[in-house]
């Protein structure tokens, strides 16, 4: 919900037109916001890749983050190299911006990945299918941060912060409010991301939260604020403060990006179910590539030709990413057990070659 008596941080209104708030500005160039809507508009092409896949049986499961790129390329531009970012498992956009290959998060959703991905090649955390678990994995990640001494030292190629996502739904759980303590406590330099997308698969957040899901910070003991998850600038803006907090040793701040999810919560869900059509029509009147593009095009910055190009070029993503989705090799499973510790234990060495001659003996038979 929306907060009657707090202003909801807005930069960009959904018909494309700047606005002014007395804390925060945007201070980029209008070929960064280009930059901002090239990135939503590769996200929205991915998700949709994906979703056609999931269709036609390449894919056991894809989650959509239609409605959301704004949430996501705003506060995943945001960050620095050396940030480190844990995901749900919707943060397509982010995974975008952070140089993440569109393959790459294919391969969990196709099954072949024994997991996830190299969390340390571009600081993205692997996808977090269980709940808010997330939530304690970065406050535990950043206190680990602090104690290596990378918050607050004024050299802004160390200073260390942690952003942690997760839905509206996921507050409801144990492990955030959990991370809420623990990263209040030791000051963490951790930046809790909600995407409140308004709905937790079918219960609305109405039923989940008495009052706005920001205002849950203050019992925390540190600062939570409201934006409008659809607006790239807002979300930009208000998340390089909070980002900024963090490294320099302020500690956890809570950010409520007021959005909705467009979609499917997954692809197995059927959203017409529990809401009405007419709160979806409502929703696409604020649809966060919209807005961008009236502004862009009402300041000369952008126009068809540079649109039917950005279009070619998410195509052409597209097509590279379904050729690499169906080219993905099925994995040895004998080498889950080198991924279970960083160091294998005896046991699970046992276990190992146990398996490997059981899959063999199937070979000798045919």
């Amino acid at each position: 919900m929306a907060d009657p008596a707090h202003e909801m941080v807005q930069l960009l209104t959904p018909e494309g037109e700047r606005v002014e708030h007395p804390d925060f500005t945007f201070d980029g160039s209008d070929e960064d916001v280009a930059g901002y809507l090239r990135d939503m508009v590769m996200t929205r092409r991915l998700d949709n890749e994906a979703t056609a896949l999931q269709r036609q049986g390449e894919l056991g499961l894809w989650a959509p983050c239609l409605g959301q790129e704004a949430a996501q390329v705003g506060s995943g531009r945001a960050t620095r190299a050396q940030d480190v970012v844990f995901p749900s498992y919707r943060e397509h956009g982010v995974a975008w911006t952070r140089g993440v290959k569109p393959v790459t998060l294919l391969g969990l959703f196709r099954g072949v990945s024994l997991g996830g991905w190299d969390p340390h090649a571009n600081y993205f955390a692997p996808y977090a299918i269980v709940i808010g678990t997330q939530a304690l994995h970065g406050t535990g990640y950043a206190m680990g941060v602090l104690n290596d001494g990378a918050v607050g030292t004024g050299d802004p190629d160390r200073d260390t912060a942690v952003v942690t996502y997760f839905g509206d739904g996921a507050t409801s759980q144990g492990d955030v409010n959990e991370a809420f303590v623990f990263a209040n406590s030791y000051t963490a330099p951790v930046v809790f991301f909600c995407q409140n997308n308004q709905w937790a698969i079918s219960e609305p957040i109405t039923r989940q939260s008495k009052i706005p899901l920001y205002r849950r910070a203050d019992g925390f003991g540190f600062p939570g604020i409201q934006v409008d998850g659809n607006d790239v600038l807002a979300v930009h803006a208000v998340t390089t403060w909070a980002l900024n907090r963090a490294r320099n040793g302020e500690g956890p701040a809570l950010i409520e990006a007021f959005t909705y999810r467009m979609g499917a919560h997954t692809t197995s869900d059927d959203p017409t179910k529990y809401r009405l059509a007419e709160e979806l029509e409502t929703w696409k009147l604020k649809d966060p590539i919209e807005r961008v593009k009236a502004y862009l095009a009402r300041r000369g910055v952008i126009d068809q030709a540079w649109l039917d190009d950005l279009q070619a070029e998410a195509d052409d993503m597209a097509a590279e990413m379904r050729a690499g989705c169906l080219a993905l090799p099925d994995p040895d499973m004998g080498d889950l057990f080198d991924l279970v510790y960083a160091e294998q234990t005896e046991h699970l060495r046992e276990q190992q070659a146990e398996y490997r001659a059981y899959a063999a003996s199937f070979e000798e038979e045919n």
